[in-house]
């Protein structure tokens, strides 16, 4: 999640990308980048500990946002490719970033870390014009507190009796062109919205 204030000046920091497997730094920078987000989706917003590790934690790309120069980790998101037949994607998730350093716009600078990421990638696995990237945005009920103050800022959709706030505008507010798929569907007890966007690889 990030916060919806005023953007003000961000303390010294640096985005790195988590080495892969075989390198001996990966087991510290990646629990680094696990434990906030137990932090965040947790402690803070309630989801139960069992599936915030999965699967896909151990190959995954990972990236951690520090300070500099203390070190302290302060935000994280995570990368996947899935290949399925006629169906190539990457998958954003895990994107968190400690509800006090939100109001830097550090989220955005995560996704753009990613998208360069992404890209490069694609391009070396013989990708020559686009690259879809998926995500399934969090979807907060008006009364459910914490997260929702974030997303009053965004467009509001009406499912029965619950309005719901979404993350769609936040992407669009950033440029990333991210646009919905399908309708909203539940992951881990709460709704959520698939997000989808093609990166020109021209670009």
């Amino acid at each position: 999640m990030v916060d919806d204030a005023a953007p003000r000046v961000p303390p010294p920091h640096e985005i790195i990308i988590v080495p892969p497997p075989e390198h001996e730094d990966r087991t510290a920078l990646l629990q680094q980048c696990i434990q906030v987000r137990i932090d965040v989706f947790v402690h803070e917003q309630g989801f139960p500990v069992e599936v915030e590790v999965d699967e896909h934690d151990p190959t995954a790309t990972h990236w951690l946002l520090r300070l500099v120069p203390s070190l302290k980790p302060i935000g994280t998101i995570r990368a996947h490719r899935v290949d399925l037949v006629g169906n190539s994607y990457y998958k954003l998730t895990r994107l968190v970033v400690l509800k006090e350093y939100r109001h830097y716009k550090f989220g955005g600078n995560l996704v753009l870390a990613l998208h360069d990421w992404v890209k490069d990638d694609a391009r070396k696995s013989g990708i020559v014009d686009f690259v879809k990237v998926v995500c399934h945005s969090q979807a907060v009920r008006a009364d459910s507190g914490g997260a929702v103050a974030f997303y009053r800022k965004y467009d509001v959709i009406v499912m029965g009796t619950a309005t719901l706030y979404r993350l769609t505008a936040w992407f669009s507010s950033l440029r990333f062109r991210y646009e919905e798929e399908g309708d909203l569907f539940d992951e881990d007890g709460e709704p959520h919205q698939k997000m989808v966007v093609r990166l020109s690889l021209s670009e």
